[in-house]
């Protein structure tokens, strides 16, 4: 039986180098967790809480994938959007003759023409003054002629996504959650007050002028409430856990081909980029012994979740490695060090 030593091993390595002050590792398969590894502590304090299994982190671009990813499908699903449904439909402010034909899959695909990201923050505050900011972005290259990763495409989908159903993307989430997995599973936008001493702090925000905590770190996801479709999940290992299972059944559920369509390579040349995942190349984040079929994310404060149907397995990995700044790059080297260290452990389960 593993001990899963070499991942261990890899996630003290990290530790020891500050690449984070700690982490949260959880490896299962379809059917259930294999091992959780809490390592190292909430921060660099002295004295300061060690890491637990029940430890909530800021996931950032993992709300793309467990959020978004999950509310898109689930109105597809119900027939209240269409994937191809121009974004004009759902928002009326898309105007101009170069949008007319981007899509709510050109958005999920991060083909949609829109800049990467936009400092709106700086500026604007709520939704409707994003809407209005995003809808009047020049377009930067043709729609479906290539995947530019964007924040901007994300949270105008989030709004389109709302207007379509007629509710917030939060309230959308949580009864996805409910349904789907389990309403009382630590994993939503607005973490509660009762949370604050399990959350891990992120960074030290010169705009905010505080280290934040149980704050949402992305500063755009702050100025829409702390509940956008690009970022503001919080949630525990475990309940990241949860997800991957339900996108592994699901994922392989013939009577219901819109999930595997999500997790699959869409057409956009050069790109790896599925509707909200990523899928595996040699150089992803998950290492190099997935299989060609595996589909995750990373999020921006140390964050990522990695799935393979063929070898039925998934891999959580949370952190703050923006504690106590976002400088610096270790993690890129991390990530797939301990994904193959996670190959290797399995092996031997």
């Amino acid at each position: 039986m593993s001990t899963f030593e070499w991942s261990r091993r890899v996630l003290a390595s990290a530790v020891e180098a500050r690449v984070f002050p700690g982490a949260v590792l959880e490896v299962g398969t379809r059917e259930r967790a294999l091992t959780c590894l809490p390592t190292g502590c909430l921060s660099y304090e002295p004295g300061s809480t060690e890491v637990a299994p029940d430890t909530i982190y800021d996931l950032a671009s993992l709300t793309k994938v467990l959020a978004t990813a999950a509310v898109a499908a689930s109105l597809v699903t119900r027939r209240a959007i269409g994937l191809d449904d121009p974004v004009h439909r759902w928002v009326p402010g898309w105007t101009g003759a170069d949008r007319q034909a981007v899509t709510l899959r050109h958005l999920l695909l991060h083909a949609s023409g829109l800049p990467a990201h936009r400092r709106y923050y700086e500026r604007l505050e709520g939704r409707a003054a994003f809407e209005e900011a995003i809808c009047a972005e020049p377009l930067e290259y043709e729609p479906g002629t290539r995947s530019v990763y964007s924040d901007t495409g994300f949270i105008l989908l989030g709004l389109a996504l709302e207007h379509a159903a007629g509710r917030p993307l939060d309230a959308q989430f949580d009864a996805w959650r409910a349904a789907a997995i389990d309403a009382a599973l630590p994993l939503r936008f607005l973490p509660p007050r009762d949370w604050r001493a399990r959350i891990a702090p992120t960074e030290m925000d010169p705009w905010r002028g505080r280290v934040l905590v149980g704050e949402v770190h992305d500063e755009n996801a702050t100025a829409l409430g702390g509940v956008a479709a690009h970022a503001g999940l919080f949630g525990t290992a475990a309940a990241v856990g949860a997800c991957a299972r339900w996108w592994l059944r699901a994922a392989a559920d013939e009577t219901r081909p819109i999930y595997r369509e999500f997790v699959s390579r869409g057409p956009v040349p050069a790109s790896s980029r599925a509707l909200a995942w990523d899928t595996m190349r040699p150089t992803s984040s998950c290492g190099t012994r997935m299989s060609p079929g595996a589909f995750g994310h990373t999020g921006f404060t140390g964050t990522s979740l990695w799935i393979d149907p063929v070898q039925d397995h998934y891999v959580v990995l949370l952190s703050n490695r923006v504690h106590p700044t976002r400088a610096g790059d270790a993690m890129a080297r991390v990530r797939p060090e301990l994904h193959d260290a996670v190959a290797g452990d399995l092996a031997h389960v």
